[in-house]
């Protein structure tokens, strides 16, 4: 079996056991592509095609389930994911002028990585936090009330927990 995305032979020996460990494949499928997300940390064109014949289900199936649910991602996200809030209270107050400004102080635009793999910045639709508005998550930390003037201060926490070698945080 070709590694040449970077899946190595354990990995797909992980997923192929949980998959054995199942009681039944019925309606499985979304399950097993979270555990293969988080075995991997991203999802692959050769590990959904791997899935697709472990669950005997069609590779065009597999796709519509990645490609339909934003928590799945096919391309490699940063260590810290940045994911900013586009619901409607967030927007009314501001989270489109906090998102201008991520972008610019990491050079990317949102649905992409930093080249140094750091960080990723996405939009979510609405992440359930209204009292909050505007909304920042950093991997699962909220922030809440986040102003454009606090990006930068967000980011520079975050490169000294990196520096650390460690994302652990409060």
């Amino acid at each position: 079996m070709s590694t040449e995305t970077g899946c190595s032979e354990q990995k797909f020996h992980e997923i192929d056991s949980y998959i054995a460990a199942l009681s039944s494949l019925d309606g499985a499928l979304v399950n097993v592509l979270s555990q293969a997300q988080s075995i991997y940390g991203y999802l692959p064109k050769e590990l959904q095609l791997h899935i697709a014949r472990k669950l005997k289900v069609s590779p065009a199936q597999v796709y519509g389930v990645v490609s339909f649910y934003s928590f799945f991602t096919m391309e490699p996200k940063g260590k810290c994911r940045i994911s900013l809030c586009m619901g409607t209270a967030c927007f009314v107050l501001g989270i489109d002028e906090v998102l201008k400004e991520f972008q610019k102080e990491l050079g990317i635009a949102s649905g992409e990585t930093t080249p140094d793999g750091l960080f990723s910045l996405d939009a979510l639709r609405c992440v359930g936090a209204c009292s909050l508005a505007p909304v920042v998550l950093v991997d699962d930390r909220v922030f809440g009330k986040v102003t454009a003037n606090q990006v930068s201060g967000i980011i520079d926490e975050y490169k000294g927990f990196l520096s650390r070698g460690s994302v652990e945080h409060g």
